[in-house]
């Protein structure tokens, strides 16, 4: 086993370096991981590497695993597939999934570990963590057989969270996209797609996932009398300007807040963390492999991070990203 391990840390807003350091040793109820792959989740990771943390929110908003603290120095990420190096002996060689970000050895607690069935790809088990956001939103939203949804925002969270309700059969299920590419993307993967002016009104639950303003009141637009926007989108620092004095009252809207540091609050006695997680990478199948969409190696995600903060050109149709390791 190697002796050195490397760390992917922002310094400072839109800096990211790469460290060299000891492989880490595991203590008592933990285990070493070597990493095979590791996800961007470029939303959420490029409010962190531009310094975009509103201090309030700062220790609620930290990764299970990172390193450091918001807002700076930091490393952060929650999408991590590996190998067990050290650990339980029923662990040994057993590849895992953790909540963990971009570094080629990882320290994280036993209980943390969700072992990997030996069919699902290393590179699909990646989406855990963004089918438990997409999980946590449909509980949240309370969405059953038959109802009326539409998802807002084709990106990765989108795509998910568009996959994941399709298996709840409901009458009607709209993606709502203004990139054409993605809505293709979309309709490729089995989903209506259709553009902001072209969706159906009237919807049970609308989920929001663009983190814009006019996302946001397109969705109180498209839900039905008494129906639930279920808001997924973080925003940071930004202050959305939304529409809530026309007839948000009148029609009885509700806007929910949903955030994966708890269990959504219709399940929240009945499942914990852990067990959604699970769930959440149980529900993972083959039309999932159509979102990883690129790949770099470690040694290049200073440059990659910087080119998806700075939303360069050929990272407007990335939907995973995916980070490799040369051990």
């Amino acid at each position: 086993m190697a002796n050195q391990s490397h760390q992917f840390w922002i310094e400072a807003p839109y800096t990211g370096r790469l460290r060299e350091v000891p492989v880490p040793e595991p203590g008592p109820d933990q285990v070493l991981i070597r990493s095979e792959f590791s996800g961007i989740s470029a939303g959420t990771e490029t409010l962190v590497y531009r310094g975009e943390i509103p201090p309030a929110v700062a220790a609620l908003m930290a990764a299970p695993q990172q390193l450091g603290e918001l807002p700076y120095p930091v490393s952060h990420g929650y999408l991590n597939v590996g190998t067990v190096e050290e650990g339980p002996e029923e662990l040994l060689g057993r590849r895992v999934f953790t909540l963990s970000g971009h570094r080629s050895h990882l320290v994280v607690p036993t209980a943390d570990c969700h072992l990997l069935d030996e069919q699902m790809p290393s590179s699909r088990a990646l989406l855990g963590g963004i089918a438990e956001v997409g999980l946590n939103a449909t509980w949240e939203s309370e969405v059953s057989l038959g109802d009326r949804v539409a998802v807002i925002g084709a990106g990765l969270v989108g795509l998910v969270t568009g996959l994941l309700l399709q298996k709840l059969s409901p009458a009607r299920l709209e993606l709502v996209e203004l990139d054409p590419v993605r809505r293709r993307r979309a309709a490729d993967l089995g989903l209506k797609a259709v553009t902001p002016e072209e969706a159906s009104g009237d919807n049970d639950a609308v989920l929001h996932t663009s983190a814009t303003a006019g996302g946001l009141n397109r969705a109180l637009e498209l839900t039905g009398d008494d129906g639930v926007v279920v808001e997924m989108s973080w925003y940071g620092t930004a202050e959305p300007q939304i529409a809530l004095g026309a007839d948000f009252h009148a029609r009885r809207l509700r806007l929910a807040s949903t955030q994966v540091g708890e269990v959504a609050a219709p399940k929240r006695l009945r499942r914990s963390r852990r067990q959604r997680l699970a769930t959440a990478l149980e529900l993972l199948d083959e039309r999932f492999d159509a979102l990883i969409t690129g790949s770099s190696p470690l040694v290049e995600l200073p440059r990659v991070m910087d080119d998806f903060a700075r939303r360069a050109d050929w990272t407007n149709n990335e939907i995973l990203h995916i980070v490799t390791y040369d051990h």
